[in-house]
Order: structure tokens, then C-alpha cells, then sequence
């Protein structure tokens, strides 16, 4: 019996990444079938909200591991080693640094380049650190990177903000993926500078609705802000944050994408509580909503950073720690696991595993 193409077109979509590349050496016909960007297109959108995923890098550790988090953090079978086949030193991991996610691709920084890295199909491009970082006239110091996609150029994007001390200047650039080069954006105003409640988080960028989103203070008005950049009209904007936020007390503050719909959430940290709070209408500063808090209290650990959230609703996220945590949605902390032994923080990204391929594949 011979089965029709359009159903095991469908029984094929609902197969894992992994298999699917497996299955491409069955015959020719199913070759073209799963390299095709229509079918990878449709199975990432029939596939997201069942594959996701947590790349973890535990600095000190020569392999990368993926994660399932909708499993306990303790079940060992939810947790696999990453084949790790990219241009970095695997002694050096402690200097790799995860900048952003976005389709399946992630973006990490490798000390003398960045690489754009598929952890599903092995799939990864080499990008270079922009000419900007090699200008002794001119020594600038990044300010915000990020990663994301514009579906209107089908192509991959590198947005780097950096500022010069000396000559109290700011710049902007992208890397296209798919042009293989670097660009200034011309003729933008760019007004910021560090976030003050600042860590190495809030330089990476959060990739939501077609824009990059970083913490950002603002200079001429001295105040603490979302900076915006859409990848289609590459420009920037401007979103404030919550009103309630006591800036006297606060310890830090992170911000990200988080829940089903996706939407941007800011995580505060005082003294004795964490507050996360969600922006439930895309733009619009009066829909913040605190939505979890945190006691602190009992707490090794002062430092949250939210990853992603379960089919239950509760909250993973990382710490000061090489592991991972998680919290119910009362903000009880639920399961802690460490994974080894580092002086160095661990790298932690969420990813939608994919069959998506680069403008130009290295692999």
C-alpha cells in the first residue's frame, strides 16, 4: 500500500527536528521534501508551542545541554547533551555568551566573532565583530546587541549600539546575514546610554513583534526606558516602563519575553522580594501588570532571572549559580537543580527547536 503525498506530507510535520533530518537519507523524494523552506516554514509553526526548549551552557563544562523545562528539572532523561560543533575552543566556554534566540537560531558571542548556531540541526554561520571594535581612533564600548529575523528580506539580523566615552558619541550598525556584511544605520538619533540598574543580561537584546528590546537610559531626560529597534523599518522607539517601580530600592532589573501569547515582561529585584511584571497590551505603558512575586526570604539566591514558563505556569529561570530553578506562579520556589561546579554564571537561552536554514549555510 502506497500512502498519498499530501499524508505523509502531514505525518511528517509533526515528526521532531531531529528525525526529520534522520529521515532525509530515506529517499530523494523526501530529501527535497524536508529541505524545502516551505515545509520548515510550516512545521515551525505547527511545531512551536511543542518544542521548545532551554540550551544551557554550564561555563566550566566542555558540552552544552538541552533541555526539556516542561519536565522536572531532575528527570536526567529531559536533559541531553549538545554536539558541539562550532569555531570555539570547548576549554573556553566560560567566555561564550548567549546574545539572543530567534526561529530555531541561536546568536552566541565566541570570543574574537560571533556565530549564528541551529543547536538542533548543527546548522551555523561565523559572523565577524563589526570594523567598529578594530578602529584605534576611535575605541567604542557596546551599549546593546541583539538577534532577530525580518520576514520581509527572509534574513537574519545583527543590531549592535556601541558609544564612545571620548567623543560622547553613539552609533548604531547591522549585520545581514544574508549580504554577509556589516552597515551603519544612517541619519538615527540615539540618545542612551547603560541601563543603570545594569548586568550583562541587559546588554542582549529580547526579540518580540519584529523588534529588538533593551533597557536603555535615556540622557536628555534622565530617565530609565525600553528602547525598540524594528528590523523592517530599522528604526528605533521608545516604550516606558511601569510607574510603580521604586528606583530608590531597586537591586536590579531584567527584562524579556515570557508566557503564551509571547509578550515583554521586566523582573525587579529588591531587598526581600522579586516582582515580575507583564505588559499585557504591546506599547501601552498603563498595561503593565505585576503578575508573580517572589519572596526572597530563605532564598541562596537574590538574583532571578525568568527563562520561560511551563505548560503548568511555573517559572524557570537562572541565578547566580551554574543551574536552573523553577517557581510556581505564587512565586514558591518549586525545584532547584545545580549543574556543576563554576565560579562563572551560566549561559541560558529558550529556543524553538527548527529545520530553518541561513541566507548562506556554513554547514
Amino acid at each position: 500500500m502506497v500512502l498519498p503525498q499530501d499524508l505523509i506530507t502531514e505525518i511528517l510535520l509533526r515528526l521532531p527536528v531531529k528525525s526529520l533530518v534522520r529521515f532525509k537519507s530515506v529517499c530523494k523524494s523526501w530529501l527535497f521534501l524536508i529541505s524545502d523552506p516551505r515545509f520548515a516554514k510550516s512545521h515551525f509553526e505547527l511545531a512551536a508551542a511543542l518544542a521548545d526548549r532551554i540550551l544551557f551552557i554550564a561555563s566550566s563544562a566542555p558540552e552544552l545541554r538541552s533541555i526539556d523545562f516542561n519536565a522536572s528539572l531532575h528527570d536526567d532523561s529531559a536533559s541531553v547533551a549538545v554536539t558541539v560543533d562550532l569555531p570555539a575552543p570547548k576549554p573556553y566556554f566560560h567566555f561564550v555568551e548567549i546574545i539572543g534566540s530567534c526561529r530555531g537560531f541561536i546568536l552566541l558571542h565566541c570570543l574574537s566573532h560571533l556565530c549564528v548556531w541551529n543547536p538542533t540541526t548543527g546548522v551555523h554561520k561565523v559572523v565577524p565583530l563589526s570594523p567598529i571594535f578594530f578602529n584605534k581612533d576611535a575605541v567604542f564600548f557596546t551599549l546593546l546587541c541583539g538577534f532577530g529575523y525580518d520576514p520581509s528580506t527572509d534574513d537574519y539580523l545583527v543590531v549592535h549600539a556601541c558609544y564612545n566615552p571620548k567623543h560622547q558619541a553613539n552609533c548604531a550598525e547591522i549585520f545581514s546575514l544574508r549580504a554577509n556584511a556589516w552597515k551603519g544605520i544612517e541619519g538615527i538619533h540615539f540618545p542612551y546610554t547603560h541601563f543603570r540598574y545594569t548586568n550583562r543580561y541587559n546588554q542582549f537584546g529580547s526579540f518580540l513583534n519584529g523588534a529588538i528590546h533593551w533597557l536603555a537610559f535615556r540622557i536628555n531626560a534622565s530617565i530609565n526606558v525600553i528602547v525598540a529597534f524594528d528590523l523592517v523599518e530599522r528604526s528605533f522607539s521608545e516604550m516606558h516602563l511601569p510607574v510603580e517601580f521604586d528606583y530608590g530600592k531597586l537591586n536590579f532589573c531584567h527584562l524579556g519575553v515570557l508566557g503564551e501569547p509571547p509578550s515583554l515582561y521586566a523582573v525587579v529585584g529588591y531587598n526581600h522580594s522579586i516582582e515580575m511584571w507583564a505588559m499585557k497590551e504591546y506599547k501601552v505603558q498603563s498595561s503593565w501588570t505585576k503578575s508573580i512575586v517572589i519572596s526572597v526570604d530563605g532564598f541562596a539566591i537574590r538574583s532571578f532571572f525568568p527563562v520561560c514558563s511551563t505548560k503548568s505556569g511555573d517559572i524557570v529561570g537562572t541565578n547566580v549559580i551554574p543551574g536552573l530553578m523553577k517557581c510556581n506562579d505564587k512565586g514558591e520556589l518549586q525545584e532547584l537543580r545545580t549543574y556543576c561546579d563554576s565560579p562563572y554564571p551560566s549561559e541560558v537561552a529558550v529556543y524553538t527547536e527548527s529545520l530553518f536554514s541561513l541566507p548562506c549555510d556554513s554547514k
